[in-house]
């Protein structure tokens, strides 16, 4: 009859409605707006270490007829995005120091995931893949995290002696970079108990509990206390430094050393004074264990302890214990040096 519609013509028009309903009685979400060409990744934070190969991943479900992809990392604590490359699918080009060691995966048509070498500690933090058509543009975002060490560091001067920009500088000198939040919870979640304040990446000054004690921010809850965010140029604190995994290795040079004996000791095994950052990579990453006090670059002693044993230290946990800053003519410690493999 005219005006009715045939059994094929209603089982389409009935069907989407009726699946939806099914969906939704069976507890399915609803359908939602998402990428129409960008693929969402799979596992949003990606894991490496410093000196490895780190691969971004981005895909796109199916190319537009024209685009454009601009991989950007999106800088902590400022709003803004560095680009690092940007490619039309053929041809690509990079851009800044991040550039020159980043290229496209390729790995087949649909694949704009960003590969860097050599990573670095500063390569840590949030990326973004943005597909750019002129029309719908879409982006994902993705994390970059090292596996590292986070560690206290105050100079020969006593505690609280640097603002922002020379704490930055401070853990650069000591094969590291100013931890940030995330770093520092992890590291509070590994054992990490320290009463000092430091500086982190963003800005905000804080220190992690784990023993909650009177001298430490009260006997209330253990966790991560916060003076929140200070005055990056007046206001004075220690640092927390991150580094991680290292392209060489970490050796004792056990004698009765001044300062400057240790440096000529090292050069003369084709090395140089450790660094901070150098010994703790080594004690997390190499379980470097020596119940030996050495020298370092910065003129402090220090050894690492990944097995506590008595009169090696007289604490209860691993770590790197600290002598301070003896005298630089004290002939009394051995040293530490770094190789480069």
């Amino acid at each position: 009859m005219p005006g009715w519609l045939t059994f094929p013509a209603l089982c389409s028009f009935l069907l989407p409605w009726t699946l939806t309903i099914f969906q939704i009685a069976l507890g399915d979400p609803a359908p939602h707006p998402g990428p129409h060409y960008l693929l969402p990744p799979i596992h949003e934070v990606i894991h490496s270490r410093r000196g490895a190969t780190a691969t971004l991943p981005c895909v796109l479900g199916a190319p537009p007829p024209s685009y454009k992809v601009r991989w950007s990392k999106v800088e902590p604590g400022e709003l803004r995005e560095t680009p690092i490359l940007i490619t039309n699918g053929l041809h690509a080009r990079g851009y800044g120091p991040l550039g020159g060691r980043a290229r496209m995966r390729r790995g087949h048509r649909l694949d704009a995931s960003l590969v860097i070498a050599g990573v670095r500690l500063e390569d840590e933090g949030r990326y973004r893949c943005e597909l750019i058509n002129g029309i719908d543009d879409e982006s994902v975002a993705l994390t970059l995290r090292l596996e590292g060490v986070v560690f206290p560091y105050q100079p020969s001067r006593g505690r609280y002696q640097f603002n922002y920009y020379e704490a930055k500088q401070a853990c650069e000198e000591q094969d590291g970079r100013l931890a940030t939040y995330a770093q520092l919870y992890q590291a509070w979640t590994e054992g990490l108990d320290w009463c000092n304040a430091g500086w982190l990446l963003d800005g905000s000054v804080r220190y992690p509990v784990l023993t909650a004690r009177a001298p430490c921010g009260g006997r209330g809850r253990p966790g991560i206390r916060s003076y929140g965010p200070r005055d990056w140029k007046r206001d004075r604190y220690d640092a927390f430094c991150f580094s991680s995994a290292l392209a060489g290795h970490v050796f004792f040079v056990p004698g009765r050393l001044t300062l400057s004996e240790a440096h000529a000791a090292c050069r003369q095994r084709e090395a140089v004074v450790a660094k901070v950052g150098h010994l703790y990579a080594a004690w997390k990453f190499s379980g470097l264990d020596q119940c030996d006090g050495g020298w370092l670059a910065d003129g402090s002693v220090r050894f690492p302890i990944t097995t506590p044993r008595p009169r090696c230290g007289g604490l209860p946990d691993p770590g790197v214990r600290s002598f301070g800053f003896p005298s630089p003519q004290q002939p009394a410690y051995g040293t530490y040096c770094y190789a480069e493999k």
